[in-house]
């Protein structure tokens, strides 16, 4: 299965995977961080294991950001394994590639995405060792035609692997914004944090997801995961909380569809407090442009510490 997969991804785009691949054995840990040509901002939203709902919250901030604070946005779905991009902004095919031999991302909701669920079929498992990955991510990453954005959003793999770490390492992130659930909230912004912070990208804030519900029946508010946990990690961790989010079943309804809450519910409560994530993310990149909150926190390559 792993070798029909690479075989049929590289007749696919067979002059993109191959150099990105060389460039993935040439580039070490020192090697200098690169911006995207045309790109204005780079965020990543992590999360330090699965589960917590990092993909519903990277898609809604990025709709967010084009239909409500109108600039021009990108999706990259870097989670080569488990991708959900596709299903989540309704979108399939394999892209174009252009005279520049650059892939041309699928556009919906005022978004344009890749994924690399667009080159593969929905239930086809991507069985391929790091390499191999980590060639798909550079092509993902330079061999797009992602420009003119003001902000590319990465919906990055869970955990704090050696993608997340590379990804890190060889981007210029503007930010990273980290998503948890109250009840793990400080050990998984923990986990986070601290890979972003050795290889010296700000962090933007924590987001709690699933922080609260509200019973459709007698609208009684309960917290079945707990509460003050975003608090208690912005305040041992040193960062922000930039908005919770409800547990809500609207939200996962519109995922499953490719119509995401923010899109297609926008007067909704669950829509606006995703609308105020990306208002205040906004906001940071801007004062972090201009020299404010967050500037001077990216100087030259990263250094690891071993603890």
């Amino acid at each position: 299965m792993a070798a029909l997969l690479r075989r049929s991804l590289l007749e696919e785009c067979p002059r993109l995977l191959l150099p990105a691949l060389a460039r993935s054995y040439a580039a070490g840990p020192g090697a200098a961080r690169l911006g995207i040509p045309g790109v204005q901002h780079i965020i990543a939203v992590a999360s330090g294991k699965g589960g917590v709902g990092k993909s519903t919250t990277a898609v809604n901030l990025a709709v967010a950001l084009a239909q409500r604070l109108g600039l021009r946005v990108g999706l990259l779905d870097a989670d080569v394994y488990g991708p959900s991009i596709p299903r989540m902004m309704c979108l399939s095919g394999k892209p174009r590639v252009d005279e520049d031999e650059k892939m041309i991302p699928l556009i919906n909701h005022g978004v344009a995405c890749m994924s690399m669920g667009f080159l593969m079929e929905e239930d086809v498992a991507a069985v391929w060792r790091g390499p191999m990955v980590m060639s798909a991510l550079e092509t993902f990453m330079h061999r797009v035609r992602w420009a003119p954005l003001d902000v590319l959003v990465i919906d990055m793999p869970p955990g704090t692997g050696d993608a997340q770490l590379s990804i890190s390492q060889r981007l210029r992130l503007s930010g990273a914004v980290i998503v948890s659930t109250p009840q793990a909230t400080l050990l998984d912004a923990r986990r986070g944090c601290t890979m972003f912070r050795k290889v010296n990208v700000p962090i933007l804030g924590i987001v709690e997801n699933m922080s609260w519900f509200i019973c459709g029946a007698c609208g009684h508010e309960s917290h079945p995961f707990g509460s003050g946990g975003a608090e208690k990690a912005a305040a041992d961790l040193d960062m922000e909380v930039l908005g919770k989010i409800p547990l809500n079943i609207a939200i996962r309804e519109t995922s499953d569809v490719g119509a995401p809450i923010v899109a297609t519910q926008p007067d909704s409560s669950a829509a606006a407090a995703y609308v105020s994530v990306a208002e205040r993310v906004w906001q940071k990149l801007q004062q972090a442009e201009g020299g404010g909150e967050g500037q001077g926190q990216r100087h030259g390559p990263p250094k690891i510490v071993m603890e």
